[in-house]
């Protein structure tokens, strides 16, 4: 009997045919193309697969459905007792995301650096004025919070601009070669001291909730910087933006924040030495994501299909 597949991942007539393609000489399928946020229970009633991310709550009445295949690396909301069919096989897109985010880290990193943010508002307001000192990545500390595909590929990037890089994981492994220093998070008092900027990718969950605490924020340099791009209850917001008032750190740049949407009263929006993207780094703003995601879905759908074992299954 052929499966029903519902993708809502924007994928352009060549795209849709490669994933097409992937069930031939398996189980056979049928798609259903429809936008993640127009999909309603009625049009999961007789899918038994899921590409794509869809409201956690729609699976309620959606007991059949035998796999997901989320376009995010995220996963936190459909991982909860009780949210997807039991036996139902849940797969994320690590490995899609390391490209677009980690560029978008480091335009932050040099934002900041650079004071971007204060040439900007000279620019509209016509006004001729330096905005003083600057640091320089080359010779910097540089710890990376997260080491998975993101946080490793913006790793590679800053030492290969001459920071001294340290990663932060939560489990010992083989220390990489683009790596100066590795050490686990359990260890992390150690090194935040020493850091001159800080890069956080770090997934959700009870661990890493507020791991960046007001006394870690407070063992930080003065002048250090903090880049967060993986979930915005990471960091204390309120030890943050009382530690930004008092003039500490040279910058911040979020681009997810605590809550999110970041409120329009919010003093956050206002403080000098803050950037603010509205979690903007990912999605699908960057063509080669969706080609990296498309990619992993195509070689899970395969073995779906096939017979095997799925990459980036969630346990």
């Amino acid at each position: 009997m052929a499966k029903k597949i519902l993708v809502t991942l924007p994928l352009s007539e060549d795209q849709k045919a490669f994933l097409e393609s992937r069930p031939e000489g398996g189980v056979p399928c049928t798609f259903i193309y429809i936008p993640d946020n127009e999909v309603t229970r009625e049009d999961l009633r007789d899918v038994q697969a899921v590409i794509g991310c869809i409201p956690p709550a729609l699976f309620a009445s959606a007991p059949q459905v035998e796999w997901v295949q989320l376009h995010s690396a995220g996963y936190e909301n459909y991982a909860k007792p009780g949210v997807l069919p039991e036996n139902c096989i849940l797969t994320n897109a690590s490995g899609a995301y390391g490209l677009a985010v980690s560029e978008h880290m480091l335009a932050m990193t040099f934002d900041l650096l650079r004071h971007f943010g204060v040439y900007h508002r000279n620019q509209a307001a016509h006004v001729w004025k330096e905005a003083g000192y600057y640091h320089s990545v080359e010779g910097s500390v540089v710890t990376v919070l997260g080491l998975g595909d993101i946080g490793g590929a913006y790793a590679r990037k800053m030492k290969a601009m001459g920071a001294y890089v340290i990663g932060v994981r939560k489990h010992e492994k083989e220390k990489p070669e683009w790596l100066d220093e590795q050490v686990t998070s359990d260890r992390l008092n150690e090194v935040l001291p020493r850091t001159d900027i800080l890069g956080m990718v770090v997934p959700g969950g009870p661990e890493t909730h507020h791991i960046l605490n007001a006394e870690r924020l407070s063992m930080m340099k003065e002048d250090s910087m903090i880049i967060n791009v993986g979930r915005g209850n990471a960091i204390d917001a309120e030890a943050l933006k009382k530690l930004l008032a008092g003039g500490k750190f040279y910058g911040v740049a979020l681009d997810v924040t605590d809550p999110e949407p970041l409120p329009a009263d919010d003093p956050l929006w206002d403080m000098e030495r803050v950037l603010i993207t509205p979690h903007a780094a990912g999605r699908f703003w960057l063509p080669e994501t969706v080609v990296r995601i498309l990619k992993i879905a195509a070689e899970n759908l395969y073995v779906y299909t096939h017979g095997g074992e799925m990459r980036n299954v969630v346990n």
